[in-house]
């Protein structure tokens, strides 16, 4: 039986899918909002919130966030079971996997780095003279738009065919780069983004996707 995956773009979102957490929740309980962020991260993440409106107004509650405090969210993410696995057998086929968050750079990167993912696009969080958090979202912010054209961006990039894509995501915010995908994967989602994938996860392990992808690249 070939048990090959063939030569793939992998492209995740980040939180709760692959980490386990909602870093901008960790955020704000650092910053004392915690509750007022999770109620509107939830909204947006049905789709019943514009996506950058909401960002703006959740990092609105960060504002006096010391490095110090990003430093405790960072050491308090963990990378959802199975990623590395995941990672492995795709890079093994000479694949691509690569990130694309509406979470943080600031966060994201060290956790990127150490996964040896291939890519990865998150936002950036502005910051005072002093080092702290000004509150508000530095550039561009990667919405949902942003998130099919990095996919596609890497696709071009490595020389993907678009059939030879895949995403996965948990949020509305991931169903442009879902629609653009040869494959798309709900991970642990929510109904709207279960309803319209290919496939679905139930369980937090991500080695699940493996046998996805493989199964796929057979049909």
């Amino acid at each position: 039986m070939d048990r090959r995956l063939g030569r793939k773009l992998v492209v995740l979102d980040a939180d709760s899918t692959l980490i386990d957490n909602e870093v901008i929740e960790l955020l704000a309980d650092e910053a004392g909002s915690g509750a007022l962020v999770a109620e509107i991260t939830d909204r947006a993440m049905r789709g019943e919130l514009d996506f950058a409106a909401s960002l703006r107004e959740r990092v609105a509650t960060l504002g006096g966030l010391t490095p110090e405090a990003i430093a405790r969210v960072r050491a308090k993410v963990s990378v959802t079971e199975g990623v590395p696995e995941l990672i492995a057998a795709v890079q093994a086929e000479d694949g691509w996997v690569c990130v694309v968050s509406g979470g943080f750079h600031e966060v994201l990167d060290p956790v990127a780095q150490a996964l040896g993912v291939n890519a990865w696009r998150a936002n950036r969080l502005e910051t005072a003279p002093d080092g702290s958090l000004s509150g508000q979202v530095s550039g561009h912010i990667v919405d949902a738009t942003a998130k099919a054209k990095a996919l596609l961006d890497w696709a071009s990039e490595g020389d993907f065919l678009r059939e030879d894509t895949v995403a996965i995501g948990d949020g509305a915010n991931d169903l442009d780069m879902m629609s653009v995908a040869g494959l798309s994967v709900a991970f642990c989602a929510k109904p709207i983004v279960r309803d319209r994938a290919h496939v679905a996860i139930d369980v937090r392990d991500m080695r699940h996707a493996i046998d996805m992808i493989r199964n796929s690249a057979r049909t």
